[in-house]
C-alpha cells in the first residue's frame, strides 16, 4: 500500500498507455513513431503480465489479394449478424504489415520446409520480450508495476491518470495529452492462463468517465482445459474425442463443441484423447504448442494415446467479445482524449457474437494498438504545448490517500462475482429467471461495497475487486436484455435468433446502469 507521506512521482507527457500486452506495446510504439512523447504503464511487468506473454499464439494472417475479402466475409456470416467483412478486411490489412514490420526487425519467425518465415506463430515470451525492446528504443518511458486507479480530466476531455508505484510505496500522477486503456478483459476471477491481473479495471475507469460499452453480454466463452490446470488452450482439441466416464464417445461432429461438452460436464466428467491426430500433425503440435504438452508430461500421460479428464474455463471477455466502445479505426472512444485497445475495447465490429479466438483476437491486438496510438498521437498533437498545463482532476475512482474496502470484503466481491460469473449452469447456459436472480445478488454486492471503506486491504485488490463486480453487473444487464440466443449468449428459455434484435446492446453507468439497444446497426470502423 502506497505511504501517505511519501513524495509522488508526477510526470507530463503526450500519450500516456495504460497496460502492458500486445495491443498496449502497438500504442505505445506506434504513437511514439509519430513523433509523440509517450509514457507506458504496466499493472505488472511489461512482456511477461497478460494472457498473451504465456502463449503460444496463432495470428489471423491473410496476404493481400481477394483471399483478404473472402475470409473476412466467412467469419463475418458465421457472427450472428453483428460482424461487419470491411471491418475484418481492415484489421487484416493493418496486422497483416504489423507482422511483415516483425519481420524486418528481426523477430524469429519460424520457418517453412523453403525457409521463408511463417509469419502466422507468434511464440507468446519472445513476442513480448521483443516488442519490449522495440518500445523501449523507440524512446517510450516504460513504468512497470506502476497500476492505474483511476483517470484525469480536464474541461477538453480526460488528460492522464493517477495510480500506484508499488515497488516504491508512492502515488504516481501523469498529465497527458491523450490516453490509451488497453488493459485487456475481464476473465470474472477465473484461474486460466495469463489472466491473473484481467479484472475489468480499464472497463471501469472509462466508465466512470462516461464511456459507452457494447457487447458485455458476449461475456460467455470458456476454453477447453485439462482437469486441474489452468492451461485452456484450444488448437489441440480439434483432434480430440471426447468422452463420458463409461467410455462413450460424444458426437463427433457438433455444430457447437463447446457446448457439448458443456452439457456433458453437467451431468459428470469428461474426457479427451488426442487421437485423431497422426504422426504428423502430433510432431507439428509439439513444436507450435509446447506449453500444452506440460501438464501432460507432468503426469506420465501420452494425450495422442490416453484419455484425460477435461474441464471449460470461463474467459469472459478475454476471449469473448465485449469491451469499450470505439467510434472509429483510430480507437477514439465518445470522451475526448480516450482510446482504447485490445480486449479492453469491443470487437462486435470484427467478431459479431462469438468469439475470436485466438488468432483473430490477437491481430485485432495488433490493428487496434497501432490504430489507438495513431489516435491518440494525433490528439496529442492538436493540443500541442497546452498538454503541459492542463488544471486536471480526477475522475471518480479510487486514488491514493483513499480509504479501500477491506480484505474481508473484497474478498467476499471476488468470491461473489465468481460464483455468479463462472459456472456453467449461469453463464455458459443462460436463463431469464437465473439472470434475474444474479443481477440481484451482484447489485447487493455492489451496495455493500459502497459502504465498506477504510479498511485493510491495499488500493490495487480493492480497485480490482470493485472492477470485478462492476464488469459482472454489466454483462447480465446486458444479457437481460437480449431476449434471444445470439451466439455465445445461448438462452435456455428464449433458444431462438431474433432478426429484430440483430443489433448491439449499448450500456453506460457504474450506479446506475443504463441500457439499451443501438438504433442503428454500425457498420465497419472508418
Amino acid at each position: 500500500m502506497a505511504s501517505r507521506s511519501s513524495e509522488p512521482l508526477a510526470l507530463n507527457t503526450d500519450v500516456l498507455v495504460i497496460g502492458g500486452g500486445p495491443a498496449g506495446a502497438w500504442a505505445a510504439w506506434t504513437a511514439a513513431a509519430a513523433g509523440r512523447k509517450v509514457v507506458l504503464v504496466d499493472k505488472g511487468y511489461f512482456g511477461t503480465s497478460g494472457a498473451t506473454a504465456p502463449s503460444n499464439t496463432g495470428r489471423w494472417c491473410v496476404p493481400p489479394g481477394p483471399g483478404r475479402g473472402a475470409a473476412a466475409a466467412r467469419r463475418a456470416a458465421r457472427a450472428g449478424g453483428l460482424a461487419d467483412p470491411a471491418e475484418g478486411e481492415r484489421v487484416l490489412g493493418a496486422a497483416y504489415d504489423g507482422l511483415l514490420w516483425l519481420a524486418e526487425q528481426g523477430y524469429p519467425f519460424p520457418r517453412d520446409e523453403s525457409g521463408q518465415p511463417y509469419i502466422a506463430n507468434l511464440r507468446g515470451p519472445d513476442f513480448m520480450r521483443f516488442m519490449r525492446r522495440e518500445v523501449k528504443a523507440a524512446g517510450v518511458t516504460v513504468l512497470d508495476h506502476h497500476p492505474a486507479l483511476s483517470l484525469l480530466a480536464d474541461g477538453q476531455g480526460i488528460a492522464g491518470a493517477r495510480g500506484l508505484a508499488r515497488q516504491q510505496g508512492r502515488a504516481w500522477r501523469i498529465t497527458a495529452g491523450a490516453v490509451v486503456l488497453a488493459t485487456g478483459g475481464c476473465a470474472y476471477g477465473e484461474r486460466m492462463l495469463g489472466a491473473t491481473g484481467l479484472t475489468g479495471d480499464g472497463y471501469l475507469m472509462a466508465a466512470e468517465a462516461g464511456a459507452t460499452l457494447s457487447g458485455m453480454e458476449f461475456c460467455s466463452q470458456y476454453g477447453i482445459a485439462p482437469a486441474g490446470t489452468s492451461l485452456n488452450k484450444g488448437l489441440i482439441y480439434r483432434w480430440a474425442t471426447f468422452t463420458d466416464s463409461d467410455g462413450r464417445a460424444l458426437d463427433p461432429t457438433p455444430s457447437d463443441r463447446h457446448a457439448q461438452v458443456a452439457r456433458a460436464l453437467l451431468d459428470g466428467p469428461v474426457y479427451a484423447c488426442l487421437d485423431l491426430a497422426d504422426d504428423t500433425v502430433q510432431g507439428w503440435l509439439r513444436r507450435a504448442q509446447p506449453n500444452c504438452f506440460v501438464p501432460f508430461d507432468k503426469q506420465g500421460i501420452d494425450p495422442f494415446t490416453q484419455r484425460f479428464a477435461v474441464t471449460l474455463r470461463c474467459e469472459g471477455t478475454v476471449r469473448g467479445v465485449g469491451g469499450i466502445r470505439l467510434a472509429n479505426a483510430h480507437g477514439a472512444t465518445d470522451i475526448p482524449g480516450l482510446f482504447a485497445a485490445g480486449d479492453a475495447a469491443s470487437r462486435e465490429a470484427l467478431t459479431g457474437a462469438i468469439s475470436g479466438g485466438g488468432g483473430p483476437n490477437a491481430s485485432w491486438a495488433i490493428a487496434s494498438g497501432k490504430g489507438a496510438g495513431t489516435g491518440a498521437a494525433l490528439h496529442a498533437a492538436r493540443l500541442g504545448s497546452l498538454t503541459a498545463t492542463r488544471q486536471v482532476r480526477d475522475v471518480a475512482g479510487l486514488t491514493p490517500g483513499t480509504p479501500a474496502m477491506s480484505a474481508g470484503a473484497a474478498a467476499d466481491v471476488v468470491a461473489a462475482v465468481r460464483q455468479d460469473m463462472l459456472p456453467l449452469d449461469t453463464n455458459f447456459f443462460r436463463h431469464s429467471a437465473t439472470l434475474g436472480r444474479m443481477a440481484t445478488r451482484l447489485e447487493g454486492a455492489w451496495q455493500a461495497t459502497r459502504h465498506d471503506a477504510g479498511g485493510d486491504a491495499d488500493l490495487l485488490r480493492s480497485r480490482e475487486a470493485t472492477a470485478l463486480l462492476a464488469s459482472a453487473r454489466w454483462s447480465v444487464a446486458s444479457a437481460r436484455l437480449r431476449k434471444e440466443s445470439r451466439g455465445m449468449h445461448r438462452l435456455q428459455n428464449a433458444a431462438f435468433s431474433d432478426p429484430g434484435q440483430a443489433r448491439r446492446i449499448l450500456l453506460r453507468g457504474v450506479d446506475r446502469i443504463d441500457v439499451a439497444y443501438e438504433t442503428e446497426p454500425e457498420m465497419a470502423l472508418s
